[in-house]
């Protein structure tokens, strides 16, 4: 699979927002048959920044994705939100799912 981490820096106007700014984008991600996950979680940190986890089955899926029009509508449409270029890790894996932590294993 192609798993994916990026950091988005939004402007401090747009934060509180973020969510429904990037609703359509994300509900629009999740629906693509390829998407395996497409997962926005908030630093504890920096209530500024915001973490996408995303995951695709493939590099066709990955390929389908940035071609896609919601894709091509967030490129122009979400930036005016962003106070700087989103950080990125991007790594082909195997598997197609989660693994369990072991060393955290929960009993019972």
């Amino acid at each position: 699979m192609i798993f994916i981490t990026a950091k988005f820096q939004v402007r401090p106007e747009s934060a509180e927002q973020w969510p429904e700014i990037s609703r359509a984008f994300t509900e629009a991600t999740r629906a693509e048959p390829g998407c395996l996950w497409f997962d926005w979680s908030r630093s504890l940190d920096d209530p500024h920044e915001y973490v996408l986890v995303e995951a695709f089955a493939d590099d066709a899926a990955g390929a389908a994705h940035v071609g896609s029009a919601h894709f091509k509508a967030a490129t122009t449409e979400l930036p005016q939100h962003l106070a700087a270029t989103p950080k990125i890790v991007n790594t082909t894996i195997e598997g197609q799912d989660w693994s369990e932590l072991g060393e955290m294993a929960v009993e019972g």
